[in-house]
């Protein structure tokens, strides 16, 4: 009995470790590049304030009762975290797919549902960063009150991990680099785009409303925004249950593929 404890204490620390060394890794390589990882989000929610805040801006006034550049302000940090929670994975992992140092993880003693975990820590690492610094950039133009933190922060955390997973799922698929950019230009962009980032869908026609409802990122621009400025275009219950059903159903998805070395044993 005693060896058997021992057995699953050695097991536990070497999981442990494993999970740190990841982690460590991930947080090293988005350091190590920041003038590829955090430099970029930050010129672009610059140019984003710059373009539609102040110029366009000030011809719309202001939507839901705000400042449109206070209003636009949590989709453009969410806008950030997606992006960059995707990215993160999707060439990470792809990354060791090509460099085949994935393998040495494979034949560790680490399960698949555990290195899923890394990646996607790494990938929700990243996007609490640069969402830290595009919120930096939005001080600069703009003052937006933080009605709800934990809310914020249960938004970021679950579109960090869907995204994250995302990215994941597209790296395991991939058997090039143009494959790995294919899915963020012709699908997360335009998500992003019509997720209520730069609007309030109750604009739009009806038609389009209903549309809108059937776009996940919806959800999560809403629900990050209702946590800054008390504001939202949906039912804050329904949303944070599609984004933690979409969390669920995606690492499930994600874990099987590995058990069956989809991507990484063809």
């Amino acid at each position: 009995m005693d060896a058997a404890a021992e057995g699953a204490r050695t097991l536990a620390r070497i999981r442990r470790v494993g999970f740190q060394t990841m982690m460590r890794r991930e947080y090293g390589r988005i350091i190590r590049i920041w003038g590829q990882t955090l430099v970029p989000p930050a010129v672009t929610a610059t140019l984003y304030f710059i373009i539609f805040g102040s110029l366009i801006g000030r011809r719309i006034g202001t939507m839901g009762g705000y400042d449109y550049m206070q209003y636009i302000a949590p989709g453009l940090i969410m806008m950030a975290i997606i992006s960059n929670s995707y990215g993160n994975v999707v060439s990470s992992f792809f990354g060791a797919k090509f460099g085949k140092h994935i393998e040495e993880m494979l034949v560790a003693p680490l399960p698949n549902w555990l290195i899923v975990l890394g990646y996607v820590s790494g990938g929700v690492l990243r996007g609490l960063l640069v969402g830290v610094v595009v919120t930096i950039v939005t001080l600069f133009f703009t003052r937006i009150p933080v009605e709800h933190p934990l809310l914020v922060i249960a938004s970021v955390l679950l579109t960090s991990v869907v995204f994250s997973l995302g990215g994941f799922f597209n790296a395991i698929f991939a058997k090039n680099f143009d494959q790995i950019s294919w899915f963020p230009t012709f699908v997360l962009t335009p998500l992003i785009y019509l997720g209520g980032v730069f609007y309030s869908v109750s604009l739009l026609p009806s038609w389009a409303e209903r549309l809108s409802y059937f776009n996940p990122i919806l959800y999560m621009v809403n629900a990050f925004r209702h946590g800054f400025l008390g504001t939202s275009d949906v039912d804050l219950r329904f949303a944070f249950a599609v984004m933690a059903a979409f969390a669920a159903a995606m690492y499930a998805v994600v874990v099987t593929l590995m058990n069956r070395g989809t991507g990484i044993r063809e």
